[in-house]
């Protein structure tokens, strides 16, 4: 196979410039073609490697979902027991949205239950106005500032524009303190209006380690794993 042959070629300094402008845009064209290329090869792989993995994440979340829902049947009846034994026990029907449950030999743990949004009845607002005019008649010592100011702080909605329900029992504890009952009333009636949302429900699972005896927990989420 021969050698290239190589040509000179004579140039004026405009010839000279303008054949450099015509091979940086010539190179600037390729790039921009190459780039375009990567591009649709990099959509390509994406709807191919989206279109591969789907059916089989449907599958599991499907299987993991029918699963999840078999464990909560099972501990149906377990769970109107309980309610039945904390009815005998303490008198009362049993009002939980996490139930904890270990084996015998406290080797493994499940946890089932419901998220809670909180949530009130429009009576909520004479409840709370009825605690802010308790509030608003004390005396203005240090004492008493300070309980306005805790009594404030508890009253503040979140940024759901709901009192959350654990500020509700501190509130009802400052109230049983003052013995004021105005300020008992008012809570009673916030309390009253209390009617809580159950959203998703959750189960965790969790294993003990043998060697250091902390509790593991069994990933039950694609996130989790």
């Amino acid at each position: 196979m021969g050698k290239e042959k190589l040509t000179s070629v004579e140039m004026t300094t405009d010839q000279l410039a303008e054949f450099r402008a015509f091979q940086e845009a010539k190179a600037a064209e390729q790039a921009k073609a190459q780039a375009k290329q990567m591009r649709e090869d990099y959509r390509e792989m994406v709807d191919d490697a989206i279109k591969t993995s789907m059916p089989g994440l449907r599958a599991v979340s499907e299987k993991l979902a029918d699963y999840k829902r078999k464990v909560f049947e099972d501990f149906s009846a377990i769970l109107d027991m309980k309610g039945e034994m904390f009815k005998m026990e303490k008198g009362d029907e049993l009002d939980n949205q996490s139930h904890t449950f270990t084996n015998s030999q406290g080797t493994m743990r499940i946890v089932l239950g419901h998220y809670v949004t909180d949530n009130y009845l429009d009576t909520v607002k004479e409840g709370i106005a009825m605690v802010q005019q308790y509030i608003s008649s004390l005396a203005s010592d240090d004492k008493s500032q300070a309980l306005v100011e805790m009594v404030m702080r508890l009253l503040a909605k979140d940024a759901k524009g709901s009192l959350k329900a654990s500020r509700v029992i501190q509130l009802r504890k400052a109230a049983e303190r003052s013995g004021a009952p105005e300020f008992i009333e008012g809570v009673k009636i916030i309390e009253e209006a209390y009617q809580p949302i159950k959203s998703r429900t959750f189960l965790k699972a969790y294993e003990k380690n043998a060697d250091t005896g902390a509790w593991v927990q069994i990933p039950l989420g694609m996130t989790e794993a």
